[in-house]
């Protein structure tokens, strides 16, 4: 068995019979409706945690849970069609599948997370999963992956709707990108990155200063460059989970 499956379109009885094995469970986390500037579109997290969780499952014998599309995202409720659940929401959602999973004799479960706002509540569920269960939960977050491609960027900032995420969406779904909205727009990250700040006050989960919904320049994208940071993200999350779970997932056994 070297290639993973998603767990839907498995009948319980396969199910049940992967759990009991010791299969790794990868759970991905995407917002199905999120903002991502005015030429991308609002499924882009959904179609990027699916895409990087479907290339671990070609490379791992792993069960891939549905993707968690529904999160917390503050910082986009006032764009039209983005979706938000509150914190303590969102905890007790991740707190319960998890919990189904382990209650249905799951052991080996990791988190594939494409948000930044979502790492904090995030972080809690684990913790509480752990207090509640014993179970530790390994949790990868996608602005930690794939650093070693930033070389490729040209932008002068960025991190939503950016060159990167717009170039991983022309390797994965050109059809899907509408370069003739794509507009530069930094908002204030340039001031921020550069440790200025214009207040020393600032406002958590808001998107202040970007117009567009985006931060970064995605103008400058290009499907080579998606592609290459698509490769070197899948090569971590593979690695990662090896490292994780080596028992199940070492180098050699798959």
């Amino acid at each position: 068995m070297s290639h993973g499956v998603w767990l839907e379109t498995l009948s319980w009885v396969e199910a049940k019979s992967r759990f009991d094995a010791g299969a790794v469970v990868l759970m991905p986390i995407g917002a199905i409706a999120k903002e991502h500037g005015p030429h991308l579109p609002l499924n882009t997290d959904w179609l990027i945690a699916r895409a990087l969780a479907q290339r671990v499952a070609e490379a791992l014998p792993i069960v891939v849970a549905p993707v968690v599309s529904a999160g917390y995202y503050p910082a986009f409720t006032d764009y039209a069609g983005s979706q938000h659940l509150s914190a303590a929401t969102f905890i007790a959602v991740i707190e319960q599948l998890i919990g189904n999973l382990i209650g249905q004799g799951a052991r080996r479960i990791a988190l594939l997370n494409t948000g930044v706002s979502t790492e904090a509540p995030l972080r809690i569920a684990c913790r509480n999963i752990l207090d509640q269960h014993g179970i530790s939960i390994p949790c990868a977050d996608i602005r930690n992956l794939g650093r070693g491609s930033e070389k490729l960027l040209q932008q002068q900032a960025g991190g939503h709707a950016d060159e990167a995420e717009t170039s991983i969406m022309l390797a994965l779904d050109p059809a899907r990108v509408d370069l003739r909205h794509a507009v530069s727009d930094y908002g204030d990250a340039l001031t921020r990155s550069a440790g200025i700040r214009p207040n020393a006050f600032q406002r958590p989960g808001t998107m202040e200063g970007s117009r567009s919904g985006a931060f970064g320049d995605p103008t400058l994208a290009t499907a080579a460059k998606g592609k290459a940071i698509l490769d070197a993200m899948v090569n971590e999350l593979v690695a990662g989970l090896r490292a994780s779970y080596p028992e199940a997932l070492a180098a050699g056994r798959n």
